[in-house]
């Protein structure tokens, strides 16, 4: 059996037994892994609280036969983002984070820039607490990533460029739509000065969730966007957001972007 290792994020684990646990982790190199770990809950010196909900680690493991759990032998900590324990509001986002990254990933082969956006997601919550211009930018950037970022500045069917005013946004049919090409069933109406923003969004780095100072209106019309184009790519619906929705508050007032 081949021993292999990589930096990890912990997405969940399961009891298994008594002593066991079984645990699904987040790698750069590998997507989504699941394995199984023997006397979990009992070894201190093999992994300890490195498989803690959200921890990065560094993870060992052997492969065994197609189609079974890897047998995780180690697991080294390298921070356990203590932060989002004390906080109700930013476990949940994280939470939600890790469960929407885990429906969007690919099986298998490279998710480096998938792991880079998660891994300074949890650190930006774990260090700053919970946002929505956070979680506005995680989905963003995860919509992007996957190659199904919606039209912004511009009408998704025939390309006339947005000045001012409302525009309607439909997620099916690839995103903004004029008034000529809109239906009269336009799930959503949405103010040019917010895509404007979001398409300012898109061109910051991966990994930056600082600075953003994005106004009510960016926030609410934008997550309602993003969930209208996320919500094809899930296969089940997630469970962490009904937790978000119980406790989230009225998000960030900010200035405009």
């Amino acid at each position: 059996m081949r021993s292999q290792h990589s930096d990890a994020i912990i997405l969940r684990h399961t009891p298994y037994g008594e002593a066991d646990l079984v645990v699904s982790f987040f790698t750069p190199g590998h997507g989504v892994l699941k394995g199984f770990a023997r006397n979990a809950r009992r070894s201190r010196k093999r992994f300890g609280p490195a498989l803690e909900l959200f921890a990065q680690t560094v993870m060992h493991w052997t492969e065994r036969r197609r189609g079974e759990l890897l047998e995780l032998k180690e697991a080294e900590l390298v921070n356990l983002r203590s932060g989002l324990r004390g906080n109700l509001e930013a476990l949940a986002f994280a939470g939600y984070g890790v469960e929407v990254s885990e429906e969007l990933a690919v099986a298998g082969g490279d998710q480096g820039a998938e792991y880079r956006l998660l891994k300074a997601y949890l650190d930006h919550l774990h260090l700053h607490g919970a946002s929505r211009a956070a979680r506005l930018l995680l989905e963003l950037r995860l919509l992007q990533l996957s190659g199904t970022i919606p039209h912004l500045l511009h009408c998704a069917e025939c390309y006339t460029v947005f000045r001012e005013g409302e525009v309607a946004f439909e997620a099916a049919r690839g995103g903004s739509l004029c008034s000529a090409c809109a239906s009269r069933f336009s799930e959503l109406s949405v103010h040019v000065t917010t895509l404007g923003s979001l398409s300012r969004c898109l061109q910051t780095r991966l990994e930056l969730f600082e600075g953003f100072s994005l106004s009510a209106q960016t926030l609410d019309e934008g997550l309602r966007m993003t969930a209208s184009a996320l919500a094809p790519h899930f296969s089940r619906p997630l469970r962490s957001l009904a937790f978000l929705a119980e406790i989230e508050g009225g998000g960030d007032a900010g200035e405009r972007l």
